[in-house]
């Protein structure tokens, strides 16, 4: 479990900014240690533990890159050359050794033969009986991959770190290994607060509604290398918050809630954090989400993140994503974006960064964005009609049609 001094994060009162926030964040938490050994059926979203340093060359041998015909470019004179057929090559098998004056038939992927340097496309070469025509100009060395040309043997092929997709995967896979060292996947519990929330699947009652926040952040947690843990829902009541929460953290590295960490009289989650381990801050200069809180219980990060549904999403990106990275030993992963063109018209309060939903349009170099005409943080349906936040920075005011912002497609966050 992950253990932290309770004033880790200690910073007071004040607002901040959201890249203070995710620096106190690198700064106060540090990867769990240890490592597994993991299947390569098994590693992906895992972090590599070790550098994979290349135990062979990969392709290891020098070998064709098309179907054509082999031959040593030194027989090849300005205006060409015939050369005589003397057999042929395919993958998995030894190559013939070719003499001077001859070319052999080559498949993709088959070792050239000794004596041989470069490769003609079979497309481009002209064949009478047993004899090649070879055009002048190729150079040497063309249509072919040397041993080692993608990763060299003792070289770094994965930095540690790195979390493990498909071309991760298949790298390893290309070099022999049947598994990979991978970092601990740090365990995380999720849940709710609120006396009015109602888990899916059950009957609503009076005025209830159904809980939507602890879903929406468990599926956002199954595209991070973590273990995550529904806590289910936790009544308004300061003295259980607080007993629940620090019972959690004894089994948890990293609790998340959301709700209550506003200034209502029933917003009770900031409290019991504080009541249970320490408050280290608890407003951003973000919109929306300027009510998120963060402390430590019991060496345990916890996170409060704000109860209306966009906000918390909001939140999670900027607070959750990069501590968690930072547990599961990964190498910084800045939030993607991309340039786009507004197609609106828009006033912002100075100081605070401001996160609009939006839909893009393919248009010219880069994307028209087109902003939601229903913005508030509780419009959960928002965020299913749009394709990304516009980002607008502290020092923005305004946005006007025509201008260029900064976008966060959804598709590489959500």
């Amino acid at each position: 479990m992950a253990q932290l001094r309770d004033d880790c994060f200690a910073g007071g009162e004040a607002v901040l900014g959201v890249e203070e926030a995710a620096a106190r964040v690198a700064a106060g938490v540090l990867p769990l240690p240890g490592e597994e050994r993991v299947a390569l059926r098994a590693a992906r979203g895992r972090v590599l533990a070790r550098n994979l340093i290349a135990g062979q060359h990969l392709p290891p041998f020098f070998n064709s890159a098309v179907d054509g015909y082999a031959f040593a470019h030194a027989d090849l004179r300005p205006d060409g050359a015939w050369l005589r057929l003397a057999g042929r090559a395919v993958a998995g098998q030894a190559a013939p050794a070719l003499a001077r004056g001859q070319a052999l038939r080559v498949m993709t992927g088959a070792p050239m033969p000794v004596g041989a340097d470069t490769v003609i496309m079979q497309e481009d070469a002209a064949l009478d009986g047993g004899t090649l025509r070879l055009p002048p100009g190729l150079p040497r060395g063309a249509n072919c991959r040397p041993a080692g040309e993608d990763v060299a043997r003792g070289a770094i092929a994965l930095p540690k770190g790195r979390r493990l997709g498909p071309a991760e995967i298949g790298l390893a896979a290309a070099l022999g290994l049947a598994g990979l060292s991978v970092t601990p996947r740090p365990r995380v519990g999720v849940f709710s607060t609120g006396n009015e929330l109602v888990s899916p699947g059950r009957t609503l009652g009076g005025a209830r509604i159904f809980d939507s926040n602890r879903f929406a952040l468990l599926a956002l947690l199954d595209g991070l290398p973590v273990e995550a843990v529904d806590l289910g829902i936790l009544r308004d009541r300061p003295g259980e918050l607080a007993g629940a929460i620090a019972a959690a953290a004894a089994s948890h590295d990293l609790l998340i809630t959301s709700g209550g960490v506003s200034v209502g009289e029933e917003d009770h989650t900031r409290a019991a954090i504080e009541a249970a381990g320490s408050l280290a801050f608890w407003r951003l200069a973000i919109k929306p989400g300027k009510a998120a809180a963060m402390g430590v219980v019991g060496g345990t990060p916890v996170l409060g993140l704000p109860g209306n549904p966009v906000a918390a999403i909001v939140t999670f990106l900027h607070l959750a994503r990069p501590l968690i990275l930072r547990l599961a030993g990964a190498a910084p992963a800045p939030l993607p974006r991309f340039p786009a063109v507004a197609d609106f018209a828009h006033r912002k309060k100075p100081g605070r960064r401001e996160y609009l939903r939006v839909s893009l349009v393919p248009g010219g170099t880069v994307p028209l964005a087109r902003k939601e005409a229903r913005d508030g943080a509780g419009l959960l349906s928002s965020l299913t009609r749009a394709d990304a936040f516009a980002e607008l920075a502290e020092d923005r005011e305004s946005v006007e049609p025509g201008e260029a912002v900064t976008v966060l497609p959804f598709a590489a966050l959500l």
